[in-house]
C-alpha cells in the first residue's frame, strides 16, 4: 500500500507524493461516519489545512453531517422559505434557475463537501459553455448565496460556500431611449390604435409595463386629473398575475396631461359602448387596457405588438421598457429635477434613479460646468 500514516489524520503518497488530509464530520443520520479528503503537496501545507478544519469546526456551532444533496436542501427551501414568503413571479423565477442549470450542474453533489471551487467552476462553466451574461449569472450567485445563508442559520452547515467565491461583476445597464422626435414620431403613428394607450402610458408617465396592464378604471380619477398606480399585472410561465406594485415606492399618484385625459375618456367611452353593442355588463372595475373583445391583454403579447409595431414602422429599435427611459430623458431635458423624475418613475432613493439614469446626470454635470464657465469669462 503506498499510502502510509504520517500522524493523526495526516497520511503519505509515496506513489503519488501527496500529503492525504483527512477532513472527519462524525457520523451522519444514518450512523454512516463522513469523512472528506483533501491532497497537499507539503507537509506543511496538510498540517495548516488540517489546523484550519478544526478550527472551523470548533469555531462554529457543531453541525451534524448529513447525506442531504443540494437539490434535496434548495426543494426544501422552496418549499417551506421561498414559497410562503415571496411573490409567485419571484418563485417562478428561482424555480427556472433551479431546474435548467443549477440542479444539472451541482443538485447530486452532497451539500456538506460543496466547494467554493465547485461554485466557481459552475459560474466559469454558464459564462463560457451556456454563455450566460454576467448580470444574468449574477441572479444564480444570488439565489445559491440565499439557499445556503439558510443552510447556515437551520444548522445544515457552519459556513456558506459562496462567501468564498468571486461572482461576476455586474455589467451596468445602458438604457435605450427616444428623444423628441422620435417619440412624437412614434404616437402620431399609434394614434387611433390600441398602442396609443400603452405608448403614452409608458411614454408620458414613465409607467412599467406591468403598471399599464394591471392599470383598473377606479384607479383612474377624472374628477382630480390624476391616475393612481396601485397594481401590476405580470406573467410567469403561462399563468398571468394581478398583484400589488413592486415596492411600497412604486405605489404613486401622478398627474394626467390633457392628451392623456381625453385619451383615457376616450377609451372607457369606447368600453361602454362596445359593452351595449355585445350586451355585455359593462365591468367599471375592469382594466383600463383591453382587446377588441373585452379581454386584458395579457403583458408578454402587449411588448411583442410593440416591438412589431417599431419594425413594421421602421422606427428606431427600442423595447416598450424603453419609452419609461425616453419619459426620463425628456422630463430631464425639460429641466425637471432627478429627484422628481425618481419619484415619477417610482424609485425607492434618488440613487437609483442615478444609477440608471447616468447620462442625466452627465448631461446635469455638463449643465453646471457650463454655467461656472460663462460667470468666468
Amino acid at each position: 500500500m503506498s499510502r502510509k500514516s504520517v500522524e493523526r489524520n495526516i497520511s503519505y503518497d509515496d506513489v503519488r507524493q501527496l500529503y492525504y488530509v483527512n477532513m472527519d464530520y462524525g457520523l451522519d443520520e444514518d450512523g454512516k461516519r463522513v469523512r472528506v479528503y483533501q491532497t497537499y503537496p507539503s507537509l506543511v501545507l496538510a498540517r495548516k489545512a488540517l489546523r484550519e478544519f478544526q478550527s472551523e469546526r470548533d469555531r462554529y456551532r457543531q453541525v451534524r453531517p448529513r447525506s442531504m444533496t443540494l437539490d434535496q436542501w434548495l426543494e426544501y427551501w422552496m418549499d417551506e422559505v421561498i414559497k410562503p414568503n415571496r411573490a409567485e413571479t419571484t418563485v417562478y423565477g428561482y424555480r427556472k434557475i433551479i431546474d435548467n442549470h443549477l440542479s444539472p450542474a451541482l443538485g447530486e453533489t452532497p451539500i456538506q463537501t460543496l466547494s467554493p471551487q465547485d461554485i466557481q467552476k459552475y459560474y466559469t462553466m454558464l459564462l463560457r459553455e451556456k454563455g450566460l451574461s454576467p448580470n444574468t449569472i449574477r441572479r444564480h450567485h444570488d439565489l445559491l448565496s440565499a439557499a445556503l445563508r439558510m443552510a447556515v442559520k437551520q444548522e445544515v452547515l457552519s459556513r456558506s460556500p459562496t462567501e468564498r467565491v468571486e461572482p461576476p461583476r455586474l455589467v451596468p445597464y445602458e438604457a435605450k431611449f427616444y428623444g423628441p422626435e422620435d417619440l412624437r414620431r412614434l404616437c402620431a403613428l399609434t394614434e387611433g390604435t390600441w398602442l396609443e394607450v400603452v405608448v403614452k402610458l409608458a411614454g408620458g408617465l414613465g409607467l412599467r409595463r406591468e403598471e399599464i396592464c394591471g392599470l383598473r378604471w377606479p384607479n383612474v380619477d377624472f374628477a382630480h386629473r390624476v391616475v393612481r398606480i396601485k397594481e401590476a399585472r405580470t406573467s410567469a410561465g403561462a399563468a398571468i398575475i394581478q398583484k400589488a406594485t413592486k415596492t411600497k415606492s412604486s405605489t404613486r399618484t401622478l398627474y394626467l396631461s390633457d392628451d392623456l385625459y381625453e385619451l383615457l375618456m376616450r377609451e372607457q367611452r369606447r368600453q361602454q359602448q362596445f359593452s351595449i353593442r355585445t350586451g355585455r355588463d359593462w365591468d367599471g372595475d375592469g382594466m383600463v387596457l383591453v382587446d377588441r373583445h373585452g379581454e386584458p391583454y395579457p403583458p408578454n403579447a402587449v411588448s411583442l405588438a410593440f416591438s412589431r409595431f417599431i419594425q413594421r414602422n421602421h422606427l428606431p429599435k427600442i423595447t416598450l421598457h424603453g419609452l419609461r427611459h425616453t419619459f426620463a430623458t425628456v422630463a430631464s431635458a425639460q429641466g425637471a429635477p432627478l429627484f422628481d423624475i425618481g419619484k415619477a418613475l417610482g424609485h425607492s432613493t434618488p440613487s437609483t434613479t442615478g444609477r440608471i439614469y447616468t447620462h442625466l446626470l452627465d448631461q446635469t454635470h455638463a449643465h453646471i460646468l457650463n454655467q461656472v464657465a460663462s460667470v468666468m469669462k
